[in-house]
């Protein structure tokens, strides 16, 4: 039994040794890699050819892939450990991007607004069947495709404001121990949690995404366990499909907007959660002071601020 245990445990640091030299090895790989596709971009981005559409397919999925990310990250990191403010430059810049696709795509909901006043106008006051824009060749589509295609605003909100909010402090958090620890030890917390929960969940959710993506645009379908030479295969059938169905007769057909939607709001959270790592390292070692340091957070005017309970 005790000889048993030994091999097991043997066995378990071996897997260890493996696995750790399997990351480091594609970290090396990763500046190959990326040589190799910026330098052959044509074999994977000249979309004329249809095996360069499928290598595209592959590689969004892939470990080259997520390494070649996860290597520019970590060397930012990197540098930013000798020179702070570079990283304090590459965090205002990623929370620029997140803020500025937040606050460009939340009008979004004033168009889910007016197009819904349209609507109601145009059913129950000129009780017109369908609504038709534009000069010369018009669009007409039925009042039940504009009114289905409000789910699309709404997702837009959903996807694109997302990582908005996580910068501007607005999502709701569950506080067991963090309110009542040092201010360091709360740095601590926020950066394990992002390497943790937010990095491993939101390549995760790529991954299925980025699949389920591609099975609305093209067939024949694609899967997360085709090795790049049965895609290559699969690319002598190749045409595209993009997904047209709606869920009633006249209504939305563009659904596959969502899924590439859902691809872009997992991007977002991958380079957002990279900025909250860089934030959090940051102010871990510069101390209190540096707290919401060149944080663009939005403030309410007098008379905005919002009612905590209402009174009736």
């Amino acid at each position: 039994m005790e000889e048993t245990g030994v091999m097991g445990f043997g066995q378990i640091l071996s897997a260890m040794g493996d696995g750790i030299l399997w990351i480091f090895t594609n970290i090396a790989l990763a500046f190959y890699n990326l040589g190799y596709a910026i330098w052959h971009w044509s074999s994977w981005l000249d979309w004329s050819d249809k095996t360069a559409i499928m290598r595209f397919v592959y590689y969004g999925g892939s470990t080259e892939f997520f390494f070649v990310c996860f290597t520019t990250f970590l060397l930012i990191f990197l540098v930013g450990l000798w020179k702070n403010q570079f990283l304090w430059n590459m965090v205002i810049g990623m929370e620029f991007f997140g803020n500025w696709i937040g606050r460009f795509f939340a009008w979004a909901g004033l168009l889910m607004v007016l197009q819904q006043v349209v609507i109601v106008f145009m059913q129950r006051i000129f009780t017109r069947p369908d609504i038709v824009l534009g000069i010369g060749v018009p669009i007409q589509f039925d009042i039940s495709w504009y009114a289905e295609e409000l789910k699309l605003y709404n997702a837009m909100v959903v996807c694109l404001c997302l990582t908005y909010t996580f910068i501007q402090g607005g999502h709701v958090r569950v506080d067991l121990i963090y309110a009542s620890v040092s201010f360091r030890t709360k740095r601590m917390i926020d950066m394990i949690g992002c390497m943790i929960f937010m990095l491993p969940l939101a390549v995760m959710i790529w991954l299925y995404n980025w699949f389920f993506m591609w099975r609305s645009l093209i067939v024949p379908p694609v899967s997360p366990s085709d090795q790049l030479d049965r895609l290559e295969m699969k690319a002598r059938a190749l045409r595209w499909n993009v997904e047209t169905i709606g869920f009633s007769p006249n209504g939305f057909t563009g659904y596959f907007l969502f899924k590439i939607l859902m691809v872009i709001m997992v991007a977002l959270i991958f380079i957002q959660a990279w900025a909250f790592f860089y934030r959090s390292y940051l102010e871990w070692k510069e101390g209190p002071e540096s707290e919401g340091k060149y944080l663009d957070k939005d403030v309410l005017e007098q008379g905005e601020e919002p009612y905590d309970h209402a009174e009736f």
